[in-house]
């Protein structure tokens, strides 16, 4: 299950960062196929607040164990799931934030590390793939959290990506895993 807890992402050196993200655990919603299904009167708007019934959860640990049950059905909605019943959630955008990153390159391959509001990490590597959506004269990130769930770079970290990918040698792109994050900046 994710944690509560926010780690200093510069602080970690990468195999420990490996070790925090290998003792994350979480249910294995994607093999539950309960029969029961409601509305759960739940909400993550675009920050990644999560509501219900209209008012903020402001317990962290709730979020948690929500987050932890989350998945993406067939047909495109996101539901909490146990093994007896799947209730419907809205998503405005992705229903994680990413609130952190940290980029080592002095290590093969190089590692692309993001701390979620919901106290998980994750490294982008071919599962967990970084991707650009274009937005009028802009460009949103988004990373692979798990199968169907992403989460959506918050504005700092947004800023801190785009002024890490103009500062690589070939400004614009940069390696992580055994990927690449290209972004077209010759507009710019």
């Amino acid at each position: 299950m994710p944690s509560k807890e926010i780690y200093d992402l510069a602080s970690l050196d990468p195999s420990s960062l490996m070790e925090l993200i290998g003792d994350q655990k979480t249910p294995p919603v994607h093999l539950w196929k309960p029969q029961n299904s409601s509305d759960s009167h739940m909400r993550i708007d675009r920050e990644g607040r999560w509501f219900h019934r209209g008012d903020p959860i402001k317990r962290p640990a709730m979020v948690a164990l929500f987050s932890s049950i989350l998945r993406r059905e067939e047909d495109g909605r996101y539901a909490l799931v146990t093994p007896y019943e799947k209730q419907f959630i809205t998503v405005e955008d992705a229903p994680f934030m990413a609130i952190d990153m940290q980029y080592n390159d002095d290590i093969t391959p190089p590692q692309l590390a993001f701390q979620l509001n919901i106290g998980a990490l994750t490294v982008a590597d071919a599962e967990h793939r970084v991707r650009a959506v274009p937005t009028g004269d802009d460009v949103q990130f988004y990373v692979v959290v798990r199968p169907g769930l992403e989460a959506r770079l918050n504005r700092s970290t947004h800023l801190a990506l785009v002024n890490l990918l103009l500062d690589q040698a070939t400004p614009g792109v940069l390696p992580y895993a055994d990927q690449a994050l290209a972004l077209d900046i010759a507009a710019e």
